[in-house]
């Protein structure tokens, strides 16, 4: 089981949100470089990055410093937030982002998604998250009245290799996790799921990595490393 710290991006910041509400964020870094640094220094093998701005108004709005995480690691970068064209993808790309998390614009155009994957093989993952269990989208400040299982069927069946799922109800709630609408998530996809939303504890990390053998390749930690509840090597180390 994959242990991936999250950076979350909004107007050049490292910071996290209240269930990904606007207004509500908390500034953990000005200088998210040095995080992703001190992330991989902990051991990381991944770090996920979402533009929250990007996500919030559907372009890429913290391109620069994404670049730069990127220069100044070694470790990958998976990314999310405003990816919703050809172009921004490949820019991405060829900076060296070595998965793309596409969210809001794979439940509008299908055919994106099959393009991207086509292009780039093995490394475009969906990002499906859930509010009150529905799929939400721009930030998740919208949510869709799609069938959850139709959907993950259709977009593998365009290419995706993997799943982001973050249960948005729980995401900087510090509540714990429930593992049992994770294990159904996981039952409705073919593919690898990255699960986030909730995570406090070394206690909650034990009762996900059960799930690996069902097909849970790794988690995402963001307020819990912030906070310091989650000692982020030791979490590596122990499930590495």
């Amino acid at each position: 089981m994959i242990i991936i710290p999250a950076i979350d991006l909004k107007e050049g910041k490292c910071v996290r949100l209240l269930r990904g509400e606007e207004g509500t964020e908390t500034v953990f870094s000005t200088n998210p470089v040095e995080t992703a640094q001190k992330w991989e220094s902990c051991g990381a093998s991944w770090i996920h990055v979402v533009d929250l701005d990007g996500a919030f108004v559907g372009s890429a709005v913290n391109a620069q410093i994404i670049m730069d995480i990127v220069k100044n690691v070694k470790c990958n970068v998976q990314l999310g937030g405003g990816i919703r064209d050809i172009e921004t993808a490949d820019r991405y790309i060829s900076a060296g982002v070595k998965r793309l998390i596409i969210g809001t614009k794979a439940f509008s155009d299908e055919d994106f998604v099959g393009e991207l994957c086509t292009r780039y093989p093995g490394t475009i993952s969906v990002g499906l998250d859930t509010k009150n269990n529905r799929i939400a989208v721009k930030g998740w400040k919208e949510v869709l009245d799609l069938d959850i299982d139709d959907m993950i069927k259709k977009l593998e069946g365009r290419g995706a290799s993997m799943f982001v799922h973050t249960n948005v109800d729980k995401d900087g709630t510090m509540e714990g996790v429930n593992t049992e609408p994770i294990e159904n998530f996981i039952n409705y996809c073919s593919v690898p799921v990255i699960a986030s939303g909730g995570i406090a504890t070394m206690e909650d990390l034990e009762k996900l990595s059960v799930l690996k053998e069902k097909g849970l390749y790794g988690v995402i930690l963001g307020k819990s490393i912030y906070s310091g509840s989650i000692d982020l090597k030791e979490a590596i180390k122990r499930y590495k």
